[in-house]
């Protein structure tokens, strides 16, 4: 299992969102969102344990192998880009000590997660409407995104913040 976190979190901290159409100086990369859907996993779940925040954590962790793809690309590559993605995430799973297949309400949690990171994304950085952002991934409750901000950083420091982040949540679960 040649899987480190060093290598996930330098590999996401270079891959950037959203094709890279965002606003700022720095690209908003898969390593900010991860960090961005944990903190939100653990507003919405606040008594989650922390396996549970540490694969919120990890949920994007295959796309330091094969990228970030919006969804439509995604579907249309077909099954077998999933079926990669799926592979990918239990071997990094079962790497730091997570179920191969996490539950599927823990799943849903994180998706939900997910998406109202993605609202936040594109109404911050990538130009969309509040209108626009409610209609593909739905509104969020205002509760859940009180006072959150998308940052953008250089990739050094977002790597510092992944590998930090993780370290802190693997401690928990050991």
């Amino acid at each position: 299992m040649d899987i480190e976190i060093e290598d996930i979190a330098h590999g996401l901290a270079f891959v950037a969102r959203w094709n890279g159409q965002t606003i700022g100086d720095w690209p908003y990369s898969v390593a900010e969102h991860s960090l961005l859907v944990e903190e939100l996993y653990v507003r919405l779940n606040p008594k989650a344990p922390a396996k549970w925040r540490l694969a919120a954590l990890l949920h994007d962790a295959p796309e330091y192998v094969i990228g970030d793809m919006i969804s439509p690309v995604k579907a249309a590559v077909g099954p077998d880009y999933g079926a990669l993605d799926e592979r990918l995430q239990s071997a990094i799973h079962i790497r730091f000590g997570l179920p191969a297949q996490v539950p599927i309400a823990i799943k849903k949690a994180i998706k939900k997660a997910d998406r109202i990171s993605a609202w936040l994304e594109a109404t911050q950085i990538a130009g969309f409407s509040m209108g626009e952002s409610d209609k593909f991934f739905g509104k969020p409750e205002t509760s859940a995104i009180q006072g959150l901000n998308v940052h953008l950083r250089a990739p050094i420091e977002v790597r510092k913040a992944f590998i930090a982040r993780h370290k802190a949540l693997l401690e928990q679960v050991t």
